[in-house]
């Protein structure tokens, strides 16, 4: 007998295979840390895709400037096909990666990766 659990209610299952989100692509040419806040340079732009479509959706969540992983969880998407779609948004010119912490970083700059990692699991 299956004991899974029972799709939710609210989150609707995707006709659609992650890896068609990405022509079969697994990886992108920009260097994107999971970690690594991602933010929209063009928000208006996200009209250009159909109201369901991945790429609109990472474009108007990025004006909070989430991680790729925060973008993976509140996308439902796979932290791969996430990956992807981001590269091919920067690339495009739409998003913008910022760095990530180094042996160079400030207290204040961890401290806000620290807070950010926070509010991304409070958020799961």
């Amino acid at each position: 007998m299956d004991e899974r659990e029972p799709w939710p209610p609210s989150r609707e299952a995707s006709l659609v295979r992650p890896y068609t989100l990405t022509a079969g692509r697994t990886d992108t040419a920009v260097d994107i840390p999971l970690e690594a806040p991602v933010q929209t340079l063009q928000p208006g732009l996200a009209h250009r895709w159909p109201v369901n479509d991945a790429r609109g959706k990472i474009i108007r969540l990025c004006v909070e400037s989430p991680s790729v992983a925060e973008i993976s969880a509140r996308l439902d998407l796979p932290v791969g096909v996430a990956r992807v779609l981001v590269g091919d948004l920067v690339l495009s010119g739409y998003l913008r990666v910022h760095r990530t912490l180094t042996e160079q970083s400030t207290r204040d700059e961890r401290h806000e990766l620290i807070g950010r990692t926070l509010r991304g699991l409070r958020a799961l």
